[in-house]
């Protein structure tokens, strides 16, 4: 749901990189999980938080100073899934980023792009981020665009694209 991008301030708290469709979309759950991505999770409740250009700023409880929120910085903040808005029933009118990354990426002509590391907000579209482990991990960009993704089946973990390997 975002990144810790560091301290604001003296006061403890933080500057907060939204990866929500919307900046202000961290705004209505007034708890957070902190974490490296790595599995291990902390619960921190949120006491305010505020819209500034396009980060957020944030007090969280258990931060009382710059050198606590320099500390965060890095970690990633997760939302537990039950509390996300619910999706569209048919599948291909959104996706949460999360449910992308992982997935092998193919193309028409069958050929395996990789999977899909991450993803970029460029702002005229988001980028996939396609990592190739056969071709020594070269990362490839590929616009995540009606005109380029095919399709994309969850339950096989498989995208499919109108994307050339020598793009």
């Amino acid at each position: 749901m975002g990144r810790i991008a560091g301290p604001f301030g003296v006061l403890g708290w933080i500057k907060v990189f939204p990866f929500t469709e919307y900046v202000d979309g961290l705004l209505d759950y007034p708890v957070w999980w902190l974490g490296k991505g790595d599995g291990k999770w902390c619960q921190v409740k949120v006491s305010e938080c505020n819209v500034h250009g396009k980060m957020l700023t944030a007090a969280i409880e258990q931060c009382a100073d710059r050198t606590a929120a320099a500390q965060l910085k890095g970690l990633q903040i997760a939302i537990p899934r039950n509390q996300l808005p619910a999706l569209p029933k048919n599948g291909k009118d959104g996706y949460y980023w999360s449910d992308l990354i992982g997935l092998e990426v193919v193309n028409l002509q069958g050929e395996q792009l990789g999977k899909v590391t991450g993803l970029l907000e460029t702002g005229a579209n988001d980028v996939l981020q396609v990592q190739n482990q056969k071709e020594g991990a070269a990362e490839r960009l590929v616009p995540f665009v009606a005109q380029v993704i095919v399709k994309v089946d969850l339950v096989a973990c498989r995208m499919t694209v109108d994307w050339g390997v020598d793009y």
